[in-house]
This record gives C-alpha cells, structure tokens and sequence, in this order.
C-alpha cells in the first residue's frame, strides 16, 4: 500500500479517522443513498475533471479517505468493530510495515482493498527472513463500484502462507483473487446491501 520505493511502508494517510466518521462512512456503506447526486453523464469533460480535483482537495481538508486501500481499512475497520463476535480493531501507527490494524489483544491485521482486480497488493517480505511472520491476519475487503463494502475474506497466516503467490518484478507476495482462492478464507458479508 506504500509507495516509499516498494519497501513496504505505509504512504502517508489523512489523520486516524475518528468514531463519527467511520459511522458516517458506515452509514453510506450501508445503503443510504446521497441526499443529492448530480447527473455526472450530463457534464462536460472538463467539468467533471474539475469536479474530481475540487472533491480531492475537500476530502483532504476533511481527512477523509480518498484511495480504495484508505477505504478498504476504514470499511474493515468499521464492520469488526460493529460486528458481535469479531475483535475491535484500531488503525496501526503510519508507518508500521504491512499492518494496518492491530486488535486489543495485539493480532496484527493487514488489510488489501480490492475494486477491479485479480489479485491484491504487495506484501514485502522481512528483509533478512523471507519466510518470517509479518501478521497473524490478512484481510481482503472487496469493494463494489461505488466503494462500498462487498466481502471480507480473512486469511490467517498459515493459510496466506499456502496461498501466496510471489510477484518477482515487486520482489513480494500477493494473494490472487480466484474463487479457489477465496473459499479457503474466512468470508464475512456485510449486514444489509
């Protein structure tokens, strides 16, 4: 998710979302539609692009996520904490190599958010031990067109472990998005669609 020079650190993000946005993010996820939803068909090209870049520069000054991965931890975020059963699951420090969230009782979870893909983001090995425990959960949040929440597939380390697949021009693993693949984690799906 990181874009230091692929050594898997994490890009700068907006500051940790607070309580009130992840239940407003939550809120739309979970079918409420905009008050107001311009015809974007109708608008001219540059029109739209303008639209985008003033959108971009709000969401900033607001914090808000503004990329499928920022989105993808929020949404993860927002559903474990909601959901009975699950570990309540807080933003890792920026910084923290392939890890994302941590839980109260300390499990590291990496989160890869998927929109039209075949396979998730890199996840950088150690760089002394290749074969060293980097999380003790990988979580892939598909998310539809409209970014909200899909599925969550989670696969615990050994199972990642089984299923990794190694990317040599990134010098990293990834986990293909195949059904085979994905029957072998933990789906969860989100309450109402």
């Amino acid at each position: 998710m990181g874009d230091d020079k692929g050594m898997g650190r994490r890009s700068r993000r907006p500051a940790k979302q607070s309580d009130e946005q992840l239940n407003r993010l939550a809120a739309l996820d979970a079918g409420n539609a905009l008050a107001v939803t311009p015809d974007l068909s109708a608008m001219a090209d540059a029109d739209l692009i303008r639209l985008r870049a003033a959108l971009d520069v709000e969401m900033k000054r607001r914090n808000l996520a503004v990329t499928v991965g920022q989105i993808a931890e929020q949404l993860a975020i927002g559903f474990f904490n909601g959901t009975a059963g699950r570990p309540n699951l807080q933003l890792a420090p920026t910084g923290t190599t392939n890890v994302d969230a941590l839980s109260r009782r300390g499990e590291r979870y990496s989160i890869k958010g998927v929109l039209n893909a075949k396979k998730t983001g890199t996840i950088y090995p150690d760089a002394v031990d290749r074969e060293k425990q980097l999380f003790e959960f990988l979580l892939v949040v598909k998310v539809d067109r409209e970014w909200s929440l899909e599925a969550i597939y989670e696969f615990d380390w050994k199972t990642f472990c089984e299923c990794r697949s190694w990317d040599s021009r990134m010098n990293a693993w990834y986990i293909g998005l195949s059904g085979k693949t994905l029957a072998l984690a933990t789906r969860y799906d989100p309450v109402s669609r």
